[in-house]
């Protein structure tokens, strides 16, 4: 990744990104819409270590919220609690989560509360459980199928009538709390997802892997599920013949639409992700 040029890295950014102003964003989920596929708009940015800057995040959520509301655009929101106060202080980030998920309910909107690291996992699901006993029911969580407490919030988040986002999971966390292995935690996600809908609770599907979405389609046709119970989701950019395929074929499906000066840090992520679209690039750039 070093080797790779910032600019460069601009140029594939432009496949996963919408651009850096919310007017990108909106442009971008106009599109998709009219491909008969839902949204989810992410304002990028993560980890901010200051109370102010929170503030300042959350005022900037709103107007989204009021964007796709003005422009009636099939979309809902996603936010990360880093971005939002989690690592300096609980409350902080409640009260700015609170704020948030209140405004969407008054436009008639949906937030989903991003995961990140390990090490904010519980955090992200007191302040989830809070907003549930406070009544709040336009808000999900996110479950990431590698790690192993998954299984046990899963089986008590189904109890409590918990909306879902299941997806692999991205961060390096360590062997002792994280599957490592490719298969195992394919094995997991699957596991969860029966979990879940067997569960009768809702869940976004989010993943490009071809074993896991069929194996999510052998659940669904076993099931007999009505198609208002679940969705798949996918990142802009990413397995877009595939993701054509699936709503053609009748499911619904969400493309996760992310904006904001932020794009860098996001950009790097996906190629670590792709180490050989990494290696493609710095090919290009060195061998002629």
């Amino acid at each position: 990744m070093p080797l790779i040029p910032k600019a460069v890295v601009g140029q594939v950014a432009r496949r996963y990104i919408a651009g850096t102003t919310l007017g990108d964003a909106v442009r971008v989920v106009k599109e998709i819409n009219s491909r008969a596929m839902m949204a989810t708009v992410d304002l990028l940015g993560e980890d901010i270590n200051n109370a102010g800057e929170t503030h300042q995040v959350r005022d900037t959520i709103i107007p989204i919220l009021h964007a796709i509301k003005e422009n009636q655009l099939n979309s809902n929101m996603s936010i990360k609690p880093t971005q939002l106060g989690l690592r300096i202080d609980k409350e902080l980030c409640y009260r700015n989560i609170r704020a948030i998920v209140d405004e969407a309910r008054k436009l008639g909107n949906f937030i989903r509360i991003d995961m990140e690291d390990a090490n904010t996992t519980e955090g992200t699901f007191e302040i989830y459980r809070r907003l549930r006993r406070e009544g709040v029911v336009n808000a999900g969580v996110v479950i990431q199928a590698y790690l192993h407490r998954s299984e046990a919030d899963v089986r008590a988040l189904v109890k409590e009538g918990a909306n879902f986002r299941l997806c692999k999971g991205i961060y390096n966390e360590s062997p002792a709390i994280a599957f490592k292995g490719r298969q195992e935690i394919r094995n997991n996600f699957l596991k969860l997802l029966q979990i879940i809908l067997e569960g009768g609770s809702y869940v976004g599907i989010a993943t490009h892997d071809d074993y896991l979405i069929d194996g999510a389609l052998k659940f669904i046709r076993r099931l007999g599920l009505d198609r208002a119970k679940y969705e798949f989701q996918m990142l802009l950019g990413v397995r877009e013949t595939r993701r054509n395929e699936i709503v053609r074929d009748g499911h619904r499906l969400r493309v996760y639409v992310p904006y904001g000066e932020q794009w860098y840090a996001y950009s790097t992520r996906r190629l670590k992700e792709n180490p050989y679209m990494a290696w493609y690039i710095t090919k290009a750039l060195f061998v002629r």
